[in-house]
């Protein structure tokens, strides 16, 4: 799978862009203990996990959202015990395995970097992750400093609700028009679409990269900064 474009670039403005990333499944691959986690939360609670397939579909939706949608049946207590479940089971599991564990995708620290280095282009985070575990992320890979703005599920509603993306345009002073959002889910691209922003979508991730819709899909992270240059407009 190539680079491949839907939208045109934005010449009509100027100014820094900003670029703003989800977490799990753009960056990092954490579904390994994303689905420890909830094999352990389901367990205590003596039933049997979703599919693997189903709990990858909710991923980037804060946790009271993801379990109404991997238990629709349940009642608000079963659903209440089975988040503080799985909240307890991930810490336990990040701290006995170490912050870092989760794996970056291949390019994305290059990437990070590539972008971090220019002067035209600003760096931002729209998570599903809470502020605890943003962190832990940042400081195991040495990210302190990348970002002009940290959205997480602790402050707003779950994506696909656009405050993340409205609030990080807030912080960094950038327009709507020179904004993209890069994720690998419906919920990043619906998300970005509500806020009136770019969307660029990513092929490794949580969710197939032809449910995306994305204006621009990329395979791989050596074809990001182009697909920046395309949605937001290139001043180099």
């Amino acid at each position: 799978m190539r680079l491949s474009i839907r939208s045109t670039c934005r010449t009509d403005v100027t100014g820094p862009r900003l670029v703003i990333f989800d977490v799990d499944g753009t960056l990092v691959d954490s579904q390994a203990e994303i689905m420890a986690a909830m094999q352990i939360a389901f367990a205590r609670d003596g039933g049997e996990p979703p599919p693997r397939a189903n709990v990858l579909s909710i991923v980037g939706l804060s946790l009271p959202e993801a379990f109404a949608q991997l238990c629709p049946t349940a009642d608000a207590a079963r659903r209440a015990r089975l988040i503080d479940g799985y909240r307890a089971a991930f810490a336990d599991l990040r701290n006995r395995a170490g912050a870092g564990d989760s794996p970056l995708y291949p390019g994305a620290q290059a990437a990070l970097e590539r972008l971090h280095a220019r002067d035209d282009i600003l760096l931002a985070v729209a998570t599903g992750k809470s502020v605890r575990g943003l962190e832990r992320v940042i400081a195991a890979h040495g990210w302190g400093g990348y970002f002009v703005s940290l959205q997480t599920a602790d402050d707003h509603p779950s994506k696909p609700h656009p405050a993340m993306v409205l609030a990080a345009m807030a912080d960094a002073g950038v327009d709507r028009r020179r904004t993209a959002m890069v994720g690998d889910t419906r919920f990043d691209m619906q998300m970005a679409r509500a806020a009136g922003v770019a969307t660029i979508g990513v092929g490794w991730g949580y969710h197939a990269a032809a449910t995306l819709d994305a204006d621009v899909l990329i395979a791989d992270f050596a074809d990001l900064d182009a697909a920046i240059d395309t949605t937001t407009g290139d001043l180099r």
